[in-house]
C-alpha cells in the first residue's frame, strides 16, 4: 500500500506541506512597501526568485542597490539572512547608536552563528561576561602584554615559517591560523599551557565548527533543528570536551590558589598571572554566582574566545601578506625601514607606543581591511521594539525584521576611497598626514577605528570590543614577519571567495619566504 495512503503518515504530511506552502506563499507580509535587491519584472515569486539570484552574487547584489538606490532603502534578500532590509548609508550612524531593546547585534549573531545549537551552554552567550573583560581588562592590559605577545611571536613565526635561509613555500591561511592561535592562547591561558598542541589544535577545530554547523543547521526548519542539531554539531562537542579536559587541571589548580588566597591574609594579593583565564577567574568570583566558575563554563568561555579571535585575525593577516606581497616591490623594503626605525627608537625593545609609531605598516594593514573586510553588509540587527523603528530616511521597519547598512559599496565608493579597486598601502598614512588638526582627527586613519565610511570593526555601541588588542597583535605579527623574513614578490593576488555575504580569503594560496638575519 502507499505510504501516503495511510492516514498516521497522510495527515501530518499534509499538515506540514500546507504550512510550507502557507509561510512561503500565502503568510500576509508585513515586509516594508521598498525595492527588491534581485527581483525580476514577471517573477512569480520575486522574494524567493531574488534569494536564489543573490545568493549567488552578492558582490553583485549590492553594488545594484547601491548604485540604483543609493540613498533609500531597499530589501535585500538572502539564503543565509532571510530578507534583509538594507538601509541607506545616512542611517549607519543612526542604527549604530540605538539602544539594544530596539535593535539587537545579539540577536543578529544569534542568527548568524545559530548559537542556541552550536555552541555546548548556549546560556554562556546570552549572558556573556566574557565580553566585559574583552571591553575592560583586555583593552586596559595591552599595553602590560605586548612583551609576552612579542616572545610568543618569536616561538610561533619561527616554528611556523621556519628559519630556513633557502626559499621555502608555505600555505599562507594554515600558518597564519597556526600562529594566530597559538599567540593569542598566550594571552587567554598563559605560558606554558598556550603551547600544548593538542589545545591549539582543539581551538582551532572549534573556530572552524562554529560557521560550518550554523550554516547546516540554518537548513532546517525551527522545529526541526532541535533534532537535527545534536547530530551536526557532534564534532563541536567533542572537540569541546577534550579542550576541557585539557584546561581542567589548571583551572581547578587555579580556584584553588584565589579561595586560599581568600582565606587567609593573603586576601587583598592578586594573583601574578595576567591572562583571560585568571581574569575570568576573579570575574566570576567577584560576580558571586558559583556557575560562573563551574569547570565547564571557564573552559568553554575560552573556547567561545578562541572562535571569536583566531578566524577574524587569521583572515586579517592572510589578507594584508597577499596584499603586500602582490603590491609594488618598493612596499615591503619601506614598511621595513619604518619597523627597523621605531624598534631602534625603542631600545630594540616593542611597547605599545612602539607599535602605535608603526603608522606605514598599520596603513598597509587597514587598506587590505577595507578591500577584503569580512563585513560585506554592516551594522546587523534585529528589530526587537514592539512598535518597530523608523529611520531618517523615513523608512519604519517592523519587529522581527532584519536591518543592514552598506558596508562593501562604500569600502569600494570611488567618492569616498578614490581608486577603491587599488590596493593603496598608503592610502590612511597619507591621510593622517593631511590632518592638521592633532592627534584626535589623525587617529581616525588608525587601524583599530571604526567610522561610518570603515565599518571591517562594525560601528558605535557594538564595534568589535577586541579591536584594540586585535590591532595590536596583527601588527606585530606583520612587522615580525616583514623583519624576518624576505617575501618573493606576487605577480597577481590571489582571489577571495565569496560564501553567500561572506568573503574568505584564498585559503590555498601560497608565499615563498625565507629567514633572512638581522643585526
Amino acid at each position: 500500500m502507499d505510504l501516503a495512503s495511510r492516514p498516521a503518515i497522510a495527515a501530518p504530511l499534509i499538515i506540514f506541506l500546507s504550512y510550507v506552502i502557507y509561510q512561503l506563499f500565502l503568510k500576509p507580509s508585513t515586509l516594508p512597501d521598498l525595492p527588491i535587491v534581485g527581483a525580476r519584472e514577471g517573477d512569480w515569486f520575486p522574494l524567493l526568485q531574488a534569494r536564489i539570484r543573490n545568493s549567488r552574487d552578492v558582490k553583485a547584489a549590492l553594488n545594484s542597490s547601491y548604485v540604483q538606490y543609493k540613498d533609500q532603502a531597499t530589501i535585500l534578500p538572502l539564503l543565509d539572512a532571510g530578507n534583509v532590509i538594507l538601509l541607506p548609508k545616512s542611517d549607519t550612524k543612526f542604527a549604530s547608536e540605538q539602544p539594544t531593546d530596539e535593535l539587537s547585534m545579539h540577536e543578529a549573531a544569534q542568527q548568524d552563528l545559530q548559537t542556541d545549537f552550536t555552541t555546548i551552554t548556549p546560556a554562556l552567550t546570552h549572558d556573556p561576561i566574557h565580553i566585559d573583560l574583552v571591553l575592560t581588562k583586555l583593552t586596559k592590559e595591552v599595553g602590560n602584554l605586548i612583551p609576552d605577545l612579542a616572545e610568543e611571536l618569536e616561538h610561533c613565526i619561527s616554528k611556523y615559517w621556519g628559519t630556513s635561509k633557502e626559499w621555502t613555500e608555505i600555505p599562507v591561511f594554515e600558518k597564519a591560523q597556526e600562529i594566530t592561535s597559538g599567540v593569542t592562547n598566550r594571552v587567554f591561558v598563559g605560558y606554558p599551557l598556550c603551547r600544548n598542541e593538542e589545545m591549539l589544535k582543539l581551538g582551532i577545530a572549534f573556530a572552524q565548527d562554529i560557521p560550518v554547523s550554523a550554516m547546516l543547521v540554518k537548513l532546517f526548519h525551527r522545529f526541526l533543528k532541535p533534532i537535527v542539531a545534536p547530530i551536526i554539531t557532534l564534532p563541536n562537542r567533542i572537540h569541546n570536551s577534550k579542550f576541557e579536559k585539557i584546561l581542567k587541571p589548571e583551572i581547578k589548580a587555579r580556584l584553588a590558589e584565589y579561595d586560599g588566597r581568600a582565606s587567609t591574609e593573603e586576601k587583598g594579593i592578586k594573583s601574578d598571572r595576567n591572562d583571560f583565564l585568571q581574569w575570568s577567574i576573579e570575574q566570576a568570583k567577584n560576580i558571586g554566582d558559583p556557575k560562573n566558575w563551574k569547570i565547564n563554563a571557564l573552559s568553554e568561555r575560552i573556547l567561545i574566545l578562541n572562535f571569536a579571535s583566531i578566524h577574524t585575525t587569521t583572515f586579517a593577516v592572510t589578507h594584508a601578506l597577499l596584499d603586500i606581497a602582490a603590491a609594488s616591490p618598493e612596499l615591503i623594503p619601506e614598511l621595513r625601514e619604518e619597523i627597523e626605525s621605531v624598534l631602534e627608537q625603542h631600545g630594540g625593545q616593542w611597547s605599545k607606543r612602539a607599535v602605535a609609531q608603526m603608522e606605514k605598516l598599520d596603513s598597509a594593514i587597514r587598506e587590505s581591511q577595507r578591500k577584503n573586510s569580512l563585513v560585506t553588509v554592516g551594522v546587523g540587527r534585529y528589530v526587537v521594539a514592539d512598535e518597530g523603528v523608523t529611520f531618517p530616511s523615513g523608512v519604519h521597519v517592523p519587529k522581527g525584521y532584519r536591518i543592514a547598512v552598506p558596508g562593501y559599496s562604500v569600502f569600494q565608493d570611488p567618492e569616498i576611497y578614490p581608486e577603491p579597486k587599488t590596493y593603496k598601502p598608503m592610502r590612511f598614512y597619507n591621510a593622517r598626514q593631511d590632518e592638521k588638526d592633532g592627534y584626535v582627527k589623525s587617529a581616525r586613519n588608525a587601524l583599530p577605528t571604526a567610522t561610518k565610511d570603515f565599518l571591517a570593526w562594525g560601528l558605535g555601541r557594538n564595534a568589535c570590543p577586541g579591536r584594540f588588542f586585535a590591532s595590536n597583535e596583527i601588527k606585530m605579527m606583520l612587522a615580525y614577519m616583514l623583519l624576518h623574513y624576505d617575501i618573493e614578490h606576487l605577480d597577481e593576488r590571489p582571489r577571495n571567495t565569496w560564501i553567500v555575504q561572506n568573503r574568505i580569503p584564498p585559503t590555498k594560496a601560497t608565499l615563498r619566504i625565507k629567514r633572512v638575519s638581522r643585526v
